[in-house]
């Protein structure tokens, strides 16, 4: 199991600080396994990939038109060259020289023998059996070079990288059919709280569905992680434990929501505590300040709130973060676009907040940012009704309507 070391200070911590403290104690998980690219979208990589062949991997046209020798043409005016040849894509260029010609070509057909500049087609004038070229074309216009984007044993992607739809394509480039990722990280998720009923059984009076175990299997999932679902555990500190050792034993994170604030009922941070340590549980954000990081039986901890929007916006910048260095990732912290806020908001100095907003287009071209009329973080609808999260810095206290504040679209925390 992946390790994490434990220096628990009781000290609340900014986001930074939670995630250097974080990336000094999380070790990636062992294992890697070769994957074909059809299933490899999202996976980290493995180890570097060196560039097979080049590419291009031949000399070719850039445009549909006409391959010269730039040393054909003449000083000044237009030049007058016979046409005679044709290559197009796919066509074999040997035996096709551009010596004193023009060779008609089409993008993607190799260059004739010597040519070394290509006219588009619609810049000159056939005349007879002839080609009229314009003057003022630069040597090499319209031809990609070999090797021009990688050369044959350029490094291509390095290791640690989460594998998004143009790296596979730049891998089927390169000619390779599969690539060695590491292994997915297994997450354990679960639940806490005698409140909590499963969606689809019937709800008792005083009852409310579980709605976090479907957003952190959806987060964890998109993440890169595999999702291991343990339910929902009751708030039974001796049960806690036991199912706390049991998912360290064969999973690489345990990610709870609820029961880690320091409420009478709030037994998992106790039951984390008597299993293994905490290494902070206090973090300076809203929704959110309590996150419990930590580990049972050497396998990393991380507990995250009760209600679901602290749950999102602490998975987004904390949870998020620990699994991608637990696959090997190289985290990477979203930046957030510039907005202007079309609100004034009042709050605490030395904590940050995020503000659920949808936007709207700004006559500059920066969008305005409308806050949700719900604030409150067991709000749900709030999230669903949005576009994203506005960033309010730790140090303010009081923001101005018209400020301008980093924006979170929701697509940049969950893919």
């Amino acid at each position: 199991m992946a390790q994490l070391s434990a220096d628990a200070d009781g000290t609340v911590l900014t986001i930074e600080q939670a995630a250097v403290r974080a990336a000094e104690q999380v070790t990636a998980v062992a294992g890697t396994q070769t994957v074909p690219l059809a299933a490899a979208d999202g996976r980290v990589l493995a180890q570097d990939v060196v560039a097979p062949v080049a590419l291009p991997p031949f000399a070719n046209a850039a445009v549909d038109g006409y391959a010269v020798r730039f040393a054909d043409l003449a000083a000044t005016g237009q030049s007058r060259l016979p046409l005679s040849g044709r290559v197009a894509a796919g066509a074999d260029a040997a035996g096709v020289a551009a010596a004193g010609r023009a060779v008609r070509v089409f993008t993607g057909a190799p260059m004739p023998a010597g040519a070394d500049t290509v006219f588009m087609q619609e810049d000159v004038a056939l005349q007879g059996g002839a080609v009229i070229l314009p003057a003022g074309l630069k040597r090499g216009a319209n031809v990609r070079l070999a090797g021009e984007d990688l050369p044959r044993g350029g490094l291509a992607l390095t290791a640690g990288r989460r594998l998004q739809p143009q790296d596979l394509a730049l891998l089927a480039a390169l000619g390779l059919s599969e690539v060695t990722v590491r292994r997915r990280v297994r997450v354990a998720i679960f639940s806490t709280g005698d409140e909590l009923s499963e969606p689809g059984t019937a709800l008792p009076s005083a009852g409310i569905y579980d709605a976090n175990r479907s957003l952190l299997r959806a987060l964890a999932s998109r993440a890169g992680a595999e999702v291991v679902d343990l339910g929902i555990l009751a708030d039974e500190p001796e049960s806690l434990a036991t199912r706390l050792r049991e998912a360290a034993a064969v999973c690489d994170l345990i990610l709870t929501s609820g029961g880690v604030s320091g409420g009478e009922e709030d037994h998992v941070k106790a039951a984390v505590e008597r299993t293994g340590e905490l290494a902070f549980w206090r973090v300076a954000i809203k929704p959110g300040r309590p996150v419990a990081m930590g580990r049972v039986a050497g396998t990393p901890f991380i507990g995250l709130p009760g209600n679901p929007v602290a749950v999102f916006v602490t998975f987004a910048f904390v949870a998020r973060t620990v699994i991608a260095l637990l696959s090997g990732a190289r985290p990477a912290r979203p930046h957030g676009l510039p907005v202007r806020l079309g609100f004034s908001y009042k709050k605490r100095a030395g904590r940050r907040e995020y503000v659920r907003v949808s936007l709207e287009p700004g006559p500059d071209g920066i969008a305005t940012a409308r806050k949700h009329p719900r604030e409150g973080a067991g709000a749900l609808i709030s999230l669903a009704e949005t576009d994203g999260l506005v960033e309010l810095a730790d140090e303010l206290t009081s923001i101005a309507e018209g400020t301008i504040a980093p924006f979170f679209a929701y697509e940049m925390l969950t893919g």
